[in-house]
């Protein structure tokens, strides 16, 4: 480069070259600054600090260097970072802040709460998201068909009766002809509680809440209360004109519904066969259900209407009419207070469910068939529906969204009859084919589903077939 300046300098014409020693001119001109080339100039957007200047330890980002250098200015850092990390952070109580704990360092905090953003996300079918960690819930699996089959002859074909019920104690109770059947479901043993004689039958039985008792309803129109473990009649109470066809316990008060349109009030801690009569139905009573609270009683018949008492008052509170046919199915949600459903005949066919507070109706759905009868799981929010004509099916659905999670055929008739194990994972059906058919269909409340087993029984040796 000075070779290159000193053979450039040129001197105009007539002009000496001055006296001056080549190497001070040298030194002198390498001594004012360079400037290159616009040509060669580079650009960089890179800018490194000293960091022997900074102050970085102030903020906890490198480590200290020595307490010594700081000198006079930790108090002042110590109040710097407490004024942008609070007062909780390590390095604000005098303690130094360890590396793993740096800002803006790439490490999982695993003492911090678990939050559904920081889970890793992936995505399936249908373009939702959901958390990796996770998996979607499997929709749970219900049997298609009963785990046991009773045979049952001279289970009536009537919608109006009520003639299957399972106690607390696990003791199935089964009107047949003039018979009352039970069978004990830990041992498989039936017993014959009692024969009504030949001008009478069963239509309806009852066990109260703690199983101990067991009501009949006969097509005399008395009501007859049972001891069930000594299998010994306790009392007989008069009072329908024509058949009791359903029955609802409520403490020691005992309801009965009639073809003679009325509700009888029963109370087996007085002498008198009733205490109070309900008026209120234009034909057969067929549907009977006491609240969970035993505050009111839902009652339904063959004049479409759905009614619903309370405990004094001698007319009904709420009168409900919207159904198209006869209403025997009656359920009370063990999970919302105040909340019914109902389910209508053949020409109605729909469940609608009701707020008994307001009198509002809150949803109804058309399941196609006649509704023969509806009960409520007590370990999940669903509900269990039989129909008749004309599909004959069982249906499981959820509550309030009512999907269906199972449909279940099997038998060959109206599945008129319907009870649930004291569990709550159980149903039996019974149907005018004479069987009655056990249905695995809830989860328990902790554990989903329970063993399957398989086997056809007799309720009698002189009922085999």
């Amino acid at each position: 480069m000075e070779e290159r300046r000193k053979s450039s300098l040129n001197l105009p014409a007539g002009m000496s070259k001055p006296a001056l020693d080549l190497e001070t001119f040298s030194s002198s001109f390498t001594s004012l600054p360079k400037t290159p080339s616009p040509s060669k100039t580079t650009y960089s957007d890179r800018f490194i600090p000293c960091r022997s200047s900074s102050r970085l330890q102030n903020f906890a980002l490198v480590e200290k260097s020595s307490p010594a250098k700081e000198g006079g200015n930790e108090a002042y850092a110590r109040m710097l970072k407490a004024e942008i990390f609070g007062t909780d952070s390590p390095s604000c109580q005098g303690s130094p802040m360890s590396p793993s704990k740096n800002l803006f360092r790439f490490k999982t905090d695993h003492s911090a709460p678990s939050s559904p953003y920081s889970q890793p996300l992936s995505v399936h079918e249908g373009g939702v998201a959901y958390e990796a960690s996770t998996p979607p819930k499997v929709p749970r699996k219900v049997p298609k068909t009963p785990h046991k089959v009773l045979d049952a002859p001279s289970l009536q074909d009537d919608f109006y009766l009520n003639l299957v019920d399972w106690s607390s104690q696990n003791v199935l109770a089964v009107g047949l002809g003039t018979c009352v059947y039970l069978w004990t479901a830990s041992t498989s043993k039936v017993t014959k509680l009692c024969d009504l004689g030949p001008t009478d039958s069963v239509c309806a039985v009852q066990w109260t809440r703690e199983g101990s008792y067991l009501s009949i309803g006969t097509s005399l129109g008395e009501v007859q209360i049972w001891d069930g473990t000594r299998c010994k009649r306790v009392r007989t109470m008069g009072g329908h004109q024509t058949r009791t066809g359903v029955l609802a316990w409520n403490s020691c008060i005992l309801s009965s519904g009639s073809r003679d349109r009325n509700i009888l009030q029963h109370d087996l801690r007085v002498s008198n066969d009733f205490f109070s009569k309900l008026v209120g139905h234009k034909s057969e009573v067929c549907g009977l259900k006491w609240s969970h609270d035993d505050r009111e009683l839902a009652s339904g018949g063959n004049d479409n209407q759905l009614l619903v008492w309370n405990q004094h008052s001698q007319q009904p509170i709420l009168r409900l009419t919207e159904h198209t046919a006869a209403v025997k199915a009656i359920a009370w949600s063990p999970h919302q207070h105040g909340l019914l459903a109902s389910g209508g005949g053949t020409a109605d066919r729909c469940i609608r469910f009701w707020n008994t507070a307001n009198s509002n109706q809150l949803n109804f759905i058309d399941t196609g068939s006649q509704v023969c009868n509806l009960a409520w799981c007590k370990n999940v929010n669903e509900l269990v529906s039989t129909h008749g004509y004309s599909q004959n099916q069982i249906m499981v659905w959820k509550y309030p969204s009512m999907g269906k999670v199972a449909t279940l055929t099997g038998h060959s008739l109206r599945v008129l009859y319907l009870a649930m194990s004291p569990d709550g994972q159980t149903i039996v059906t019974g149907a005018g084919d004479e069987t009655l058919r056990f249905w695995n269909i809830f989860p328990s409340a902790k554990t989903p589903a329970p063993v399957r087993d398989t086997g056809v029984w007799s309720l009698g040796r002189t009922h085999i077939r």
